[in-house]
């Protein structure tokens, strides 16, 4: 065992398989005490159980760290609060959380139904609230405390996946939020888009490029849940993981902007608008005709 998070305590969900549980591992190999939570739900949304969570704790356990599993469905208010009180219970204090538990219904947008809407929206977006809700009012009476959300470079824009896309936009803004409110309570919130292979990467429908393995996405959570990464001011910010590469996104800003001496007609901005707002490149509108492209010959075509 390291010390890099020695004597915190960190809750991690959908810490059964994948990233969340290179997440917990990497962060009981540092030192942290860990709450383990997954509701147990395959991709597709089988029935819960929860032996995955039990799993990873007592793999935990047996190389000498100390862990405890919840099986709480992330997307209630009461199973975020029971994480957040499994960890007081059991730890006493709670220094950071990590929302990763995640699920996917791939539709496209005009044969979505609400229900694919809603469970994949209440799992990443409410699912993040539930547990940042809970563990942020801990953190603010510590006066300490790291949250981390789990988004995607999706949060661009979803060719077939508007619930998925929508709900990792939103744990950005929520994030933000909560840098924001939280600053002067000594709490940080940041975000982390993974790129690495995955039971949810496993069926993206094009070659990943800088796919990496869900230890490199553990590796840079263990630094934001730690001291090094508070010293450094780290808060509000968004991270994509990839293999070898860790990249930093833009902060939303204004791009351009026209002023009229005049009320605006809709001549006026007619007049106006091509030679000075105009619009910015859609990156991923490449991707999407690059992809119709190669179904059209037969093969798959790289990200």
């Amino acid at each position: 065992m390291a010390n890099f998070l020695n004597d915190k305590v960190v809750a991690v969900t959908g810490a059964g398989r994948g990233i969340g549980r290179a997440v917990a591992l990497a962060c009981a190999a540092e030192g942290a005490k860990v709450v383990v939570n997954d509701y147990g739900v395959s991709v597709a949304g089988d029935e819960p159980t929860s032996e995955i969570a039990t799993a990873v704790a007592k793999e935990i356990e047996a190389a000498g760290g100390e862990a405890t599993a919840v099986a709480d469905d992330v997307s209630t208010m009461a199973g975020g609060q029971r994480i957040v009180d499994t960890a007081l219970a059991r730890y006493g204090r709670l220094d950071g959380v990590v929302c990763g538990a995640g699920i996917l219904r791939e539709r496209m947008i005009f044969n979505m139904t609400e229900e694919e809407w809603d469970s994949v929206v209440a799992t990443h977006l409410k699912g993040t609230f539930t547990v940042f809700r809970a563990a942020s009012g801990v953190m603010r009476r510590q006066g300490s405390g790291t949250l981390i959300g789990f988004t995607s470079g999706n949060h661009q824009g979803s060719v077939a996946q508007a619930n998925y896309a929508a709900a990792k936009g939103g744990v950005i803004s929520l994030v933000r939020s909560a840098a924001l409110g939280l600053h002067k309570y000594g709490v940080t919130a940041n975000c982390v888009a993974p790129v690495a292979r995955t039971r949810m990467s496993a069926n993206v429908p094009m070659e990943l490029k800088d796919l990496g393995d869900p230890e490199d996405v553990a590796a840079f959570v263990v630094y934001l849940l730690s001291d090094h990464a508070r010293h450094e001011g780290v808060t509000g910010q968004v991270y994509t993981v990839a293999g070898r590469k860790i990249a930093l996104w833009a902060q939303p800003r204004e791009v351009r902007a026209a002023y009229a001496e005049e009320p605006w007609t809709p001549q006026r901005i007619a007049d106006l608008f091509p030679g000075t707002v105009g619009t910015d490149p859609m990156p991923l509108l490449g991707q999407v005709q690059a992809m119709a492209d190669a179904a059209a010959a037969g093969r798959r075509p790289n990200a």
